[in-house]
């Protein structure tokens, strides 16, 4: 069944190129994984190296409430697809929307690999509904409070995907009847890795994984939970718009000349100077485009509260 490609086997790479993931294909992976951790290509190996070790962590992925967007990014955007690489080099033993096995079978699944003696890396997508116990989600019966208070103060790391698991996301946009919160408040401010974003770039996460692996260490995080390798840099600081900001051209409308000469959207409600994230550099849709340079202004979706705090997505700051 699906949910069986990754479970820590041994000959990752042989099962790789069986699945049609060729050597190459997996270097040049490896290679752009390297670089947007802000290495050169010459770590390439080692990211290939802490990708196929023989003993690979326990990862336990949790839904809570979202829209499973990021999931989507994370197995959908990259060429070769991410499930071949990702599923099949982790030991992923636990991910509702992907695993085949349903109702006791994927319970017993998540239990056994949450009491494991070796551990295990909890990912949670999606915001935590708190109001009245937690009663507005629930999954296999549990809410999915009670499900975040048991599973993720038990794992090694907690990683949130996904704005909804840092900050709460549109869940928790006003008037917020279900006390929607991101993972860490929602559990009184256990510690958790964010990677913010409606989605979160999914090198963001691979390289996130990676750089346990590589070092044993969780990276460097800011006020808000991000990890610097990814989320140091203003949106603004590496847009290609840049040059027109900084020379006063600005487009009044999306309909205009000056918007199709790619003139700064700072005036169309661009929120890039107020959010960080790597966008301009990695880029989605295996690294063909992202929204500024597709014409529309960023929204500054990696930054706590953006539904409130970001909007009218259409004005300027």
């Amino acid at each position: 069944m699906r949910f069986s490609v990754g479970l820590g086997k041994d000959g990752a790479e042989k099962r790789l190129e069986q699945n049609g993931v060729s050597r190459r294909d997996f270097m040049k992976f490896c290679a752009t994984t390297a670089a947007v951790m802000g290495m050169g290509p010459a770590f390439a190996p080692q990211v290939a190296e802490a990708l196929t070790q023989k003993k690979r962590p326990s990862v336990v992925y949790l839904h809570l409430a979202e829209c499973t967007g990021c999931s989507e990014a994370v197995l959908r955007t990259v060429s070769p697809y991410i499930d071949a690489l990702i599923l099949d080099t982790i030991s992923l033993d636990y991910h509702e929307t992907i695993m085949a096995a349903a109702g006791h079978a994927a319970e017993e699944a998540l239990h056994e690999a949450v009491n494991s003696e070796d551990g295990f890396i909890c990912v949670v997508e999606g915001a935590v509904p708190t109001a009245d116990g937690g009663v507005y989600g629930k999954v296999g019966g549990n809410t999915m409070y009670d499900i975040a208070k048991e599973i993720v103060p038990k794992s090694i790391a907690t990683i949130c995907i996904g704005t909804c698991a840092c900050y709460g996301g549109v869940q928790a946009a006003a008037p917020n009847p279900t006390k929607a919160m991101g993972v860490s408040k929602a559990l009184g401010g256990v510690p958790t890795i964010n990677l913010p974003g409606c989605p979160t770039n999914p090198f963001n996460f691979v390289g996130t994984v990676v750089y346990y692996l590589t070092h044993k260490s969780l990276p460097e995080l800011d006020a808000n939970g991000r990890p610097n390798l990814f989320y140091g840099e203003a949106v603004h600081d590496n847009c290609p718009r840049l040059v027109h900001f900084n020379n006063d051209e600005f487009a009044p409308s999306f309909a205009s000349e000056e918007a199709r000469k790619g003139y700064c959207l700072y005036e169309l409600g661009c929120k890039g100077p107020d959010t960080y994230n790597n966008c301009p550099k990695v880029k989605f849709n295996n690294k063909t485009n992202w929204p500024v340079e597709a014409g529309h202004p960023c929204i500054g979706c990696s930054e706590p509260d953006f539904w409130d705090e970001m909007s009218p997505f259409y004005e300027s700051l």
